[in-house]
């Protein structure tokens, strides 16, 4: 996720007139990255409301338990900034990069991924 805010912060696809567009990008993916853990969904419009209201637990593949309260949600939101990483989809499950023609004659390819933790 850092190179992605580093990437997105020197071509700053969007114009966001700031003096640091990487600062803002980072904003932004960690803001992403919490919303989705703690209620967004694909399938359902978001509404910004979390489903989790006190706090957070992460159980590692060590079975190390950390928990996160949102009293500290700084720091739950550098973990997952840290330790999350873009995935691609399946290319037969989810379609992945399958050329399909568009009700405007366009021709279009999927380019959907996942985000993991490390």
């Amino acid at each position: 996720m850092k190179e992605l805010s580093i990437t997105l912060g020197k071509d700053n696809p969007l114009k966001f007139e700031t003096d640091n567009p990487t600062v803002f990008y980072e904003y932004k993916i960690k803001h992403l990255l919490t919303s989705a853990a703690l209620g967004m969904m694909p399938a359902k419009v978001w509404n910004g409301q979390y489903d989790a209201n006190g706090g957070y637990l992460v159980v590692k593949k060590d079975g190390e338990i950390l928990c996160y309260h949102f009293y500290d949600r700084n720091r739950f939101e550098e973990y997952l900034f840290t330790n999350a990483y873009l995935e691609r989809s399946s290319t037969t499950r989810h379609e992945y990069a399958l050329i399909v023609k568009g009700n405007d004659e366009a021709l279009y390819f999927k380019l959907n991924f996942q985000v993991r933790l490390k």
